[in-house]
């Protein structure tokens, strides 16, 4: 049982752990949704073994709703969550010029999704407040691009 890491048992909502199984052993039973708006449930999210009672692909109580978002990862120092940044330009009528601004937005993220590092682009939907400051959920993690050329990135 390596997903129990934590003090509590870890379970998933409504699956029966301790179905008895005469001469077959079983894999558990797996509990996960599709989010909706185009996004495929991950992987990781179907055949894992994590449980995470905040992801939106494995929990029944975090549905995905009003605005989808998308930004850059700038911090994952904290435990299953991160910052992202996104920028945006504001327009100075006195001067008929922009200038930039930047937000940073908390997002949750799912064990789902391995290896997320610094300069990232992740798209975010909104949910139901999960702490003091996380009001989203990562839904897709697109990975930054090497390249030695000069390319177009989105921020």
């Amino acid at each position: 049982m390596a997903e129990q890491t934590e003090k509590a048992f870890q379970k998933q909502i409504g699956i029966f752990q301790n179905a008895k199984l005469i001469g077959k052993k079983k894999a558990a039973p797996r509990w996960y949704k599709d989010v909706g708006l185009g996004f495929k449930t991950p992987r990781e999210a179907i055949e894992g073994h994590y449980i995470d009672k905040k992801c939106p692909f494995t929990s029944a109580s975090v549905s995905i709703r009003g605005r989808i978002l998308s930004g850059v990862v700038v911090s994952t120092k904290m435990k299953r969550t991160l910052i992202i940044r996104r920028e945006y330009l504001h327009y100075i009528k006195k001067y008929n010029r922009y200038e930039k601004r930047h937000k940073n937005l908390a997002a949750h993220v799912s064990p789902a999704f391995i290896g997320i590092q610094l300069g990232d682009v992740v798209t975010v939907g909104q949910c139901r407040p999960l702490a003091k400051t996380v009001r989203f959920n990562v839904l897709k993690v697109t990975k930054k691009t090497e390249g030695g050329s000069k390319q177009f990135t989105k921020f």
